[in-house]
């Protein structure tokens, strides 16, 4: 376990992968200096931010203070942090299946919630902001993917009887998991309206991390057009 060092956070709170490292950064103390980067603006796409953040050009990006060592992609940031901090065993257990658990949901969300909801929110939400036309059979379709992937995480993800994703215990599954739920009531769409189960698991997620969770979410449902 390496000592604790001090790390720049590059992040955009309406972006959900920036959402869930903030959340974990707020909740596991980890010292950290926040660089708000505008994505409206294109601030991540500057020669300076190529060259001295992340080459990627996306946000979250984190770097090292000491080292300079610089890091892109949430997940990634989310495991590395989890390994080098002395953070709670919960958030990333050491224990191999239960971290195998917690991988088991990071691998399967990238071509499944992460898709499905960002896919819809940025075609129907954000095309539009770039002035983008929508057409109405592929909104309907992409809603369509999204429900369905939520109704497959409402009927076999979570269960009455284990709180979180991963088991008993929250971890950073819950946090990547609960801000992309989130991110459709950009658009008017509550995925908590007619899944219980959601519904409780993301209220048991947001009091875990109070206040943390809803100062996350602040920025964002500033723009959500119906949904408080």
């Amino acid at each position: 376990m390496a000592a604790a060092r001090g790390i720049r956070f590059y992040y955009d709170l309406i972006s959900q992968p920036c959402r869930a490292l903030y959340i974990f950064l707020e909740q596991t103390k980890i010292p950290h200096q926040k660089c708000p980067t505008a994505l409206r603006k294109w601030e991540h796409t500057t020669p300076e931010f190529l060259r001295t953040v992340n080459r990627f050009g996306k946000l979250p990006a984190i770097v090292e203070e000491e080292s300079g060592f610089k890091l892109a992609e949430s997940i990634a940031i989310l495991r590395y942090l989890s390994r080098e901090h002395s953070v709670p065993d919960h958030w990333y257990p050491r224990d191999s299946r239960r971290r195998a658990r917690v991988d088991e949901y990071l691998e399967w969300q990238h071509s499944n919630t992460r898709l499905h909801c960002a896919g819809y929110v940025r075609y129907v939400w954000r095309g539009p902001l770039r002035g983008e036309a929508v057409e109405r059979q592929v909104a309907e379709r992409l809603r369509a993917e999204m429900i369905a992937c939520l109704d497959f995480i409402e009927s076999n993800l979570l269960r009455e009887d284990v709180p979180f994703i991963a088991g008993q215990d929250i971890s950073i599954a819950d946090l990547v998991a609960a801000c992309e739920v989130e991110q459709p009531k950009l658009t008017g769409y509550d995925a908590r309206v007619g899944r219980p189960k959601m519904t409780a698991w993301l209220q048991r997620v947001k009091e875990f991390t109070h206040p943390d969770y809803e100062a996350a979410h602040k920025v964002m449902l500033r723009f959500a057009p119906t949904v408080a």
